[in-house]
């Protein structure tokens, strides 16, 4: 899916296989089975039988394209270009403390400046539309210390990530034991 587009086929996308659907209803006119037809342009026999049971119910124009899919933006394009302008803001310009959005965070916000509802699975398809991840930070903390995290770096984790000893493999079956364990126990090889 092309998020940023708004999700979905693209214009042109959406008129070539308009195109296919159409070349196919005049093979399906002339004759041809769904397996002729699906062989010809590629495409499994259910898609050849729906396009066929189409064409029979509602004519050639039951296989024009009917546009792009989804559910219809609550928001207008000025609107979502104001709302990727608070979201560039941060949730400290917003009026919370912290420097984190969340979906419940931009509803209120949605709420408050647009009065639009959405559900939090609503909006999270909206903010994908407009290319924008609640769960990916696009900054780091304000509140980060690098002075501190170098520091730990360089004292606590080498001593928390330590080389693991290689002279005795582990193993996690309790009926197959490691062999560097039964060779030592058992110096012919049998357990």
């Amino acid at each position: 899916m092309r998020y940023p587009d708004g999700g979905g086929l693209t214009a042109e996308e959406r008129v070539r296989r308009e195109r296919v659907r159409l070349a196919a209803a005049d093979l399906i006119e002339a004759g041809a089975s769904d397996r002729e037809v699906a062989r010809r342009f590629r495409v499994t026999r259910m898609s050849a039988n729906r396009w066929r049971r189409a064409l029979a119910s509602g004519g050639r124009q039951a296989l024009v394209s009917k546009g792009p899919g989804g559910a219809r933006c609550k928001l207008d394009a000025d609107q979502l270009r104001v709302l990727e302008a608070v979201l560039d803001a941060g949730p400290a310009a917003a009026g919370w403390s912290d420097q984190c959005w969340t979906l419940a965070r931009i509803a209120e916000v949605v709420r408050r400046r647009f009065g639009v509802e959405y559900t939090l699975a609503g909006l999270d398809l909206l903010l994908h539309r407009i290319g924008w991840s609640v769960q990916v930070p696009s900054r780091k903390a304000t509140e980060r210390d690098e002075e501190k995290i170098a520091a730990w770096k360089d004292e606590q984790w080498p001593v928390i990530k330590r080389r693991r000893r290689t002279w005795v493999p582990g193993s996690a079956s309790r009926t197959k034991p490691a062999r560097g364990w039964a060779q030592s126990r058992f110096p012919w090889g049998g357990v």
